[in-house]
């Protein structure tokens, strides 16, 4: 058995009804460490090129990491990935709550999932035990019904549940994978692969021990982030990811009205702080984590929220919120109630109805289109009815639900202008005409626009630089409007580290310095690891996310950023710089080549592959 690891991969054919154990060797583990490792890795073996998002052929991917399941700070991620319904290539989503964590300790590092039921089945998994239940009685649930039905039928309320509700059912190409019922797979569409796979959900019950080869060193790193945690990160507790909304809008990077400005004027009203002064009741997180940065809030007025839902972050606030041009926090937590109970990303619905504001103000959508509703930018219960339509695939809702771009491609007259997208996928809550490191980011990203395996160009334009960018041979201050070659330097880095949180199924907003994760890794392990061997696994694995993209179509024409991008705020607003296209793709070219792809094409060298140690990656890019 390899530290760190339960040393076993599931394998499910859900059309013969069929399940396998493989267990890999310990080179499998260091050289793709999970998570984002061997989601690339599976879809590179297992997915034939050109299969269809919805169809049996795709291949669907739950992986833990090195430290999930280990009992410290941030040990409660897991991803879920495949081909992507939304984009068409390289689809995976991140997660935390208790899922991964109790998966890897029933048994297994990862389940890969072919094929597709003939009626609707859920997957059990328990102390290394697997089957497969008939989950007819559970088609149409939304996730908290589906929660206990689940726990009920198998007698324990401790199982925990990766599943999706109706939105994933009906195929919408942006429903995503809940999680213990507050946390969200949401990027990409991947609850529409498990809908079209009839897989409701897949359930882990585990009392065993994950092993780690030096407990008393994680023992005192899980001391120190004990008596650290508050002085580092204590706002998050505090306010959640929503108490830094405000600052964004006084620095004119908060998306409003589908990100036609970047300052709202009811900022104040859907602010972390205004929310933890009204309508917050509690403070949830994740396994083994202290900071609890998860809002849980109830509503009793019109829009009744039930806090068995949680609570909105930041992005949905931003989503739902200045991008559709609100300032009514209540209405907000009701698009996200409806969203985790149907399994739906916020970011996108939010976009989704944003677009569909702008497209209704400038002529191209009518009453007749929107069965009567007014939508105008802040038009706060049209929002909330819309949201539900997304979610039943019913009026509007029913085109909306195959994702911005096909919607305006159906609806034409112009109205992809309006679509704020990169390969098709949304772009989440973060205004890169403030940020021109993120704008490169949402371009080159292998899973369409992100923000989190991007650059946050603040810390580079200050001077002298912190420490945490010093250490990484970045030495030049760069204003965070300008694009450079320092700053490609130091967007590649940023980012492949950015990356390797999401191979080892770690959180981002845990506070540990890189020093420390190699530490933890080293103590979970055993493995004499350091920061370049990990670096290299991460650029393994981005490299491998290229490669499949490239293998399914998505080449340079598609690392481009939306017109929008280029042209200016409506209102005057500070900091703001376009982003020129042809600046854009200079610097696109000078990324290429620092990862060792062609700076023409993006494609990843011969010689890179082979330093890499994926050589084997060479015959899918001549396939």
């Amino acid at each position: 058995m390899v530290n760190g690891y339960a040393g076993r991969i599931l394998h499910v054919d859900l059309t013969e009804g069929k399940t396998w154990v493989e267990e890999p060797a310990e080179e499998f583990y260091r050289r793709y460490l999970g998570g984002n490792g061997f989601v690339a890795y599976y879809l590179l073996k297992e997915l034939p090129k050109g299969a269809d998002p919805l169809g049996p052929e795709n291949v669907l991917i739950f992986a833990t990491g090195t430290i999930t399941g280990i009992p410290v700070a941030g040990a409660g991620r897991s991803c879920v990935g495949a081909k992507a319904p939304l984009t068409g290539g390289y689809g995976e989503a991140d997660v935390g709550g208790f899922f991964g964590a109790e998966l890897k300790r029933a048994g297994f590092d990862a389940i890969v999932v072919r094929g597709r039921a003939p009626k609707p089945v859920y997957l059990w998994i328990h102390e290394g035990e697997v089957e497969l239940r008939p989950a007819e009685h559970l088609w149409g649930t939304k996730t908290h019904e589906c929660q206990e039905a689940i726990q009920e039928e198998l007698g324990d309320s401790r199982v925990r549940l990766a599943m999706i509700g109706p939105a994933g059912e009906k195929l919408v190409r942006f429903a995503c994978v809940i999680n213990d019922l507050r946390h969200a797979a949401g990027r990409t569409g991947l609850g529409a692969v498990m809908g079209s796979k009839n897989l409701k959900a897949v359930a882990a019950r585990g009392k065993g021990q994950v092993p780690v080869a030096d407990p008393e060193g994680l023992r005192e790193l899980a001391r120190w982030m004990r008596e650290n945690w508050k002085e580092k990160a204590g706002e998050l507790y505090e306010l959640g990811t929503d108490g830094g909304l405000l600052g964004l809008s006084e620095i004119g990077a908060l998306p409003t009205r589908n990100f036609q400005d970047g300052q709202f004027e009811g900022a104040e009203k859907i602010t972390g702080t205004t929310m933890r002064d009204t309508i917050l009741i509690g403070r949830e997180g994740c396994f083994a984590c202290p900071i609890r940065c998860k809002r849980v809030v109830k509503v009793e007025d019109e829009y009744q929220v039930d806090p068995i839902y949680g609570g909105p972050e930041y992005e949905t606030v931003a989503s739902f919120s200045s991008n559709c041009g609100i300032d009514d926090l209540k209405a907000i937590a009701k698009a996200h109630e409806l969203c985790n109970a149907y399994g739906l990303d916020t970011i996108s619905t939010g976009m989704a109805v944003s677009f569909a504001m702008e497209c209704f103000e400038n002529g191209l959508l009518t009453l007749e289109d929107t069965g009567g509703l007014e939508l105008r930018f802040g038009n706060a219960q049209a929002m909330v009815e819309l949201t539900r339509q997304i979610c039943e695939r019913e009026g509007l809702g029913d085109l909306l639900a195959e994702g911005p771009l096909a919607a305006a491609r159906k609806i034409g007259s112009g109205a992809e202008r309006y679509v704020l997208h990169v390969k098709g996928q949304p772009f989440p809550m973060h205004e890169c005409r403030t940020r021109h490191g993120q704008a490169l980011g949402y371009a080159v990203s292998p899973t369409g626009a992100d923000h989190m395996h991007n650059f946050w160009d603040g810390s580079m334009a200050k001077e002298p630089l912190p420490e945490s960018l010093r250490s990484l041979g970045v030495y030049q201050s760069v204003p965070q409007t300008e694009l450079n070659y320092h700053k490609v330097r130091a967007y590649t880095y940023v980012t492949n580290w950015q990356w390797l949180h999401n191979h080892l199924g770690h959180c981002m907003f845990i506070p540990w310095s890189r020093e420390q994760i190699v530490q933890l890794v080293r103590a979970i392990t055993g493995w004499e690891t350091n920061m370049w061997e990990l670096f290299k696994v991460a650029e393994r694995g981005v490299t491998m996310a290229r490669v499949f993209n490239l293998r399914e179509g998505l080449g340079r024409r598609d690392d481009v950023l939306p017109e929008r991008v280029a042209t200016p705020f409506v209102t005057k607003t500070v900091n703001e710089k376009p982003v020129p296209p042809e600046v854009l793709d200079e610097h696109v070219s000078i990324f290429y080549g620092m990862m060792g792809w062609d700076p023409e094409t993006g494609v990843p060298t011969g010689p890179r592959l082979q330093e890499l140690d994926i050589a084997w990656v060479q015959e899918q890019l001549e396939a």
